[in-house]
C-alpha cells in the first residue's frame, strides 16, 4: 500500500530538512516493525529527535534507542514465531540490553549484550501490553524438621492473579496479541505437551508433529548412528514402565509425507515462489541501505575529522595527536563500512538471475536442494499442518497417517512398515527394471553408466559400477549379456583375438569379409563371436595365410582385364 506521507517523512529525514519526529504514537506511524527501525536509523544518522507523549528521544543515545526499539520489537516475535530466532535476530543488531551492576538497589547499569532471558522476559511481561498486575508469584509454607519454612517467587497461572487491569496505560501491543504471544511460547516447549510445535531444525522433518493415536501424547525422535531417525511414543515406558504405544522409522515416513506436502502446494507453487522472492529482495535491499547510510555517515565522521586536524594549530601536539588518532579511528570505520556492504552487493547480483518461477514447478528439487535447511522444511510444514496423528496397523504392517490440514480437512496416508531385519538400503526398483531391460544387449559397464546418466543410485546411494552391477544382477536372477560371461560361449572380439593369438583387428577383417560370423544384438551394439566358431576350417586359413589378405574363392571370377 502507498503511503506517501510516511515517504515524504523519511525523505525530509535523508535530506537533513526534518530536525525533530512529533507524533503520539512512533511505533504505529511506521505500520511494521522493518520500518520502524529504519526509521530510527534515519534520525540517529540525521541527528533527528524523536518525541512522543513521554517524552523526547536521540536515537544515537544507546538508552534512548532501547526504549524507542522496544515500540517495534515485538514485531520480529510475529514474524519469527520463536523467542530463540528473536534472540539471534537482535544479538546480529548488536542491541544492547540495561544490566543492573550494584545488584538490586538499581541505581546504576551497565550496557550489555542481549541475553536470552530479556527477550523472554520481555515478551512475558503484561506491562509491556497496556496492564496493571498485582499477584503473579505465591509464598509457600512448608513444614521441615519440624518447623514452618517459607519460600518466596513461586510463579502462579495465569488465571490465578490477584489482579489483571487490562488497558491501565499505553501499551506497546495489545492484549489481545500479548495472549497470542503466551500461547505461542507454551507451544513451543519442547518438554511440555500441548500443540504442534515450532520447527526448530534437526534431521527429523516431523518431531513435535506427531501425535500417538493410542495416548493422545507426542511422539519423539530417536537418533540411531549417523542418519537413522525413529518416531516412538516413550511416555507410557518412562511413566508407567509398559511397553512404547509404537515406533516406526523415519526413511519413509518423512519422504511420503513431504510429497503430500508437495502435492498440496503445487497449484500456489509459482505465486508462493514469486512472492517470496519479492519479499526477499525487499530485505536484501532494505539492508543494503542501511550499510550505504552507515558507509555515508562514516565518510562525513571521517572528512569532519580530517577538517579538524588540518585546522589544529601544530604547536598542540597534544591536541593534534589526539585529532590524528581520532582521523585514524574515522578511517577504519569506512574500511568496516566498505566491507559490510561488498558481500550484500554481491549477493544482489549474483540473485538477480535467479528463475524461481522455473524452480517452483519443479517442487522435488527445490526440496531436496541443499540450500534448504530443515529447519525451513519444518516452518513450511506447519504453516499447512496443524498436525498428524499416527498408527500402525499391524496386520497390514502399515503406518497410518493422519494428516490435519489448517483449515479444517483431512488426508489419511499409508506408508508401508519394514519388517523385522528388513534394512532400508534397497535398490530402488526403478534400477532393477532398468537392469532387467538391458541385461540382454549390454554389458555392466554400459548398464551402470546409463544408471548414472539417469541420476539412480544404489541402496546405499553410491553411483554404479559394473562391480556394483553384477553381483546384484546375479542375486536377482538376471541373465548377463551374452558376452559378459567370460565362461560362457560366447566372446568379444578382443576376446576372440586373445584366444587365437592374433590382434583385434585382424578379427574384425574376418567379421567383414565373412569368415568369421558374429552378431549383433541391435545395430552399433558390440560384435559377439561363438567359442565354437574359432575352430572352423576357414578360420584356420584365414589366420595361416601370410602376406596377400585372404578372400573367400568365388565360384564365377570375375577377369580383371576383359577381352576385347
Amino acid at each position: 500500500m502507498a503511503r506517501p506521507g510516511f515517504d515524504r517523512l523519511v525523505a525530509g529525514l535523508c535530506t537533513g530538512a526534518v530536525g525533530a519526529v512529533l507524533c503520539f504514537d512512533a511505533s504505529r506511524l511506521s505500520r511494521n516493525g522493518r520500518d520502524w527501525h529504519h526509521l530510527l536509523e534515519l534520525c540517529g544518522l540525521v541527528g533527528a529527535r524523536v518525541i512522543d507523549l513521554d517524552g523526547v528521544y536521540d536515537p544515537c543515545r544507546p538508552n534512548d534507542r532501547l526504549l524507542l526499539g522496544m515500540k517495534g520489537s515485538f514485531a520480529r516475535f510475529r514474524e519469527l514465531g520463536s523467542a530463540r530466532q528473536v534472540l539471534l535476530s537482535l544479538a546480529a543488531d548488536k542491541l544492547h540490553f540495561p544490566r543492573p551492576s550494584d545488584s538490586k538497589r538499581m541505581t546504576a547499569f551497565d550496557w550489555t549484550p542481549i541475553r536470552y532471558r530479556n527477550v523472554i522476559s520481555v515478551l512475558k511481561n503484561p506491562f509491556y501490553a497496556g496492564a496493571y498486575i498485582y499477584g503473579k508469584s505465591e509464598h509457600r509454607t512448608e513444614i521441615v524438621n519440624g518447623r514452618a519454612q517459607k519460600t518466596y517467587g513461586h510463579g502462579k497461572p495465569f488465571e490465578e492473579w490477584d489482579v489483571v487491569l487490562k488497558d491501565h496505560h499505553e501499551g506497546y501491543i495489545e492484549w489481545g496479541e500479548f495472549e497470542r504471544n503466551q500461547k505461542q511460547l507454551a507451544a513451543n516447549a519442547y518438554g511440555r505437551v500441548g500443540d504442534a510445535k515450532s520447527g526448530r531444525g534437526g534431521q527429523a522433518l516431523l518431531v513435535g508433529v506427531l501425535g500417538c493415536a493410542r495416548c493422545g501424547r507426542r511422539l519423539k525422535v530417536a537418533y540411531r548412528g549417523r542418519s537413522a531417525r525413529v518416531y516412538r511414543c516413550d511416555s507410557p515406558n518412562l511413566m508407567l514402565g509398559a511397553a512404547r504405544c509404537l515406533t516406526f522409522g523415519s526413511s519413509r515416513v518423512d519422504p511420503a509425507v513431504a510429497r503430500e506436502l508437495l502435492r498440496a502446494v503445487e497449484p500456489i507453487a509459482v505465486d508462493a515462489a514469486t512472492e517470496a522472492e519479492r519479499l526477499r529482495m525487499e530485505r536484501v535491499n532494505e539492508r543494503r541501505h542501511i550499510l550505504e547510510l552507515d558507509l555515508q555517515k562514516a565518510r562525513y565522521e571521517a572528512s569532519l575529522a580530517e577538517r579538524r586536524y588540518a585546522a589544529c594549530d601544530p604547536d598542540n601536539r597534544l591536541i593534534a595527536a589526539q585529532l590524528e588518532k581520532n582521523w585514524e579511528t574515522a578511517l577504519r570505520r569506512v574500511e568496516e563500512c566498505q566491507a559490510r556492504l561488498e558481500p550484500e552487493t554481491r549477493a544482489i547480483g549474483q540473485s538477480a538471475g535467479a528463475d524461481f518461477v522455473a524452480l517452483a514447478k519443479d517442487l522435488e528439487t527445490a526440496w531436496a536442494s541443499p540450500n534448504v535447511s530443515m529447519r525451513s522444511r519444518q516452518q513450511l510444514l506447519r504453516t499447512l499442518v496443524v498436525d498428524i496423528i499416527a498408527d500402525i496397523d499391524e496386520a497390514a504392517r502399515d503406518v497410518i497417517l493422519t494428516i490435519h490440514w489448517r483449515g479444517g480437512q483431512h488426508s489419511q496416508l499409508r506408508v508401508r512398515k519394514p519388517k523385522t531385519g528388513e534394512h532400508g538400503c534397497q535398490t530402488p526398483g526403478e534400477a532393477l527394471a532398468v537392469m532387467r531391460s538391458m541385461a540382454a544387449r549390454w554389458p555392466d559397464e554400459h548398464i551402470a553408466a546409463s544408471l548414472n546418466r539417469m541420476g539412480m543410485r544404489t541402496g546405499q546411494g553410491k553411483t554404479w559400477t559394473a562391480h556394483r552391477v553384477s553381483p546384484l544382477r546375479r542375486v536377482h536372477g538376471i541373465d548377463a549379456y551374452l558376452s559378459a560371461q567370460k565362461d560362457g560361449e560366447w566372446l568379444t572380439m578382443r576376446d576372440a583375438a586373445a584366444a587365437l593369438g592374433v590382434a583385434p583387428h585382424t578379427i574384425r577383417r574376418l567379421t567383414k569379409t565373412g569368415v568369421l560370423p558374429a552378431v549383433q544384438v541391435v545395430p552399433g551394439a558390440p560384435y559377439q563371436i561363438r567359442l565354437s566358431d574359432l575352430e572352423s576350417e576357414a578360420v584356420s586359413k584365414a589366420i595361416a595365410r601370410k602376406g596377400r589378405p585372404y578372400r573367400s574363392a568365388s565360384a564365377d571370377p570375375l577377369p580383371m582385364f576383359p577381352d576385347t
